[in-house]
């Protein structure tokens, strides 16, 4: 009985460090650390695009639904830091695929119209293509199943709204 009571109580704190310290390497929370501010700025050019007047309604859905996925993702993403014991910031420079510029954020706000929603495609297709970058990385390199599962989520939601804007544009 005692040797099955030690298998027991080790098991026990092993799950828990599986879950938070063990369960995680350098690509899982690269992953989070990264599409953290790359999510961000997805929802602050889908937020300039709601506060325009006149935009077409399908360009409107889309920002919504953008901004709809990526905050709930946001959320998860820093839940995974913390429990992982993980800053929520990078340390040292990455470049982040897809990221856009101050310059070309304050052309999303200066435009109108028509030219505002095919600028608007245009970086949000190079913006996921950049997060399906990452996201893939995540699949081949993670090691936490709910971070790789995430990152499966992001590649097949994105790769949807790449589809959908590249018609959208197509349409303009």
């Amino acid at each position: 009985m005692n040797h099955s009571g030690s298998a027991m109580s080790t098991a026990q704190p092993t799950g828990v460090g599986a879950e938070t310290e063990a369960g995680h390497n350098a690509a899982d929370a690269m992953f989070a650390q990264m599409m953290l501010p790359h999510h961000a700025q997805a929802v602050e050019m889908s937020d300039i695009m709601l506060a325009k007047h006149g935009m077409d309604a399908k360009i409107i859905a889309l920002a919504k639904e953008i901004k709809a996925a990526q905050a709930p993702e946001i959320a998860t993403m820093t839940s995974y830091l913390s429990a992982w014991g993980e800053p929520t910031t990078m340390t040292g420079d990455h470049a982040m695929a897809g990221m856009m510029t101050s310059t070309d954020l304050d052309k999303l706000k200066a435009a109108e119209g028509t030219e505002a929603a095919k600028l608007f495609l245009t970086q949000m297709t190079a913006h996921h293509e950049g997060a399906l970058e990452m996201a893939k990385t995540e699949v081949t390199s993670g090691k936490n199943a709910d971070a790789i599962t995430l990152a499966k989520s992001i590649v097949s939601s994105q790769e949807a709204e790449i589809s959908d804007m590249k018609e959208l544009l197509a349409a303009l």
